[in-house]
């Protein structure tokens, strides 16, 4: 089961991550786990994306960071709103980062790590708006 890797603790790290990012930003941060990737894991990244209707953002900003834990994969996928913003090898300085914590066994600092450095790119591009902003998404973690 993909939920033992992270503690009760750890899950509510990863989702105070993604609070914190999103008070600061109209994007939206998503984090999806499952055991295994048998297809490419951007291509699976994407059909995950599209299951969590992760593509009907209104500004199309919004973020997934999927896991494949046994199979060792993992993919951060932005829609077309932020990746039309970010420089080109945004998502590989974070993705970068985040393996360097994972070897480590640092899953949840590394997750957490990459979601505020996310975040931070969101709340740069696509501010909070106070009068209009809703949490268009869930900020649960959801599993395969």
């Amino acid at each position: 089961m993909p939920e033992k890797l992270f503690s009760a603790s750890d899950r509510s790290s990863i989702i105070a991550a993604i609070k914190a990012a999103e008070r600061k930003t109209s994007g939206e941060l998503q984090v999806h786990i499952e055991n295994h990737c048998s297809d490419d894991v951007m291509d699976r990244a994407a059909e995950v994306f599209e299951i969590l209707k992760m593509h009907k953002t209104k500004e199309r900003n919004a973020v997934l960071f999927y896991l494949a834990i046994e199979d060792h994969k993992f993919a951060i996928l932005g829609d077309c709103g932020i990746n039309a913003v970010v420089p080109e090898n945004f998502w590989v300085e974070i993705k970068d980062m985040m393996i360097d914590q994972f070897k480590k066994g640092a899953y949840t600092q590394g997750l957490c790590k990459g979601i505020e450095l996310s975040g931070q790119a969101l709340q740069k591009h696509f501010p909070f708006d106070r009068k209009g902003d809703i949490n268009e998404l869930p900020d649960e973690i959801s599993f395969g």
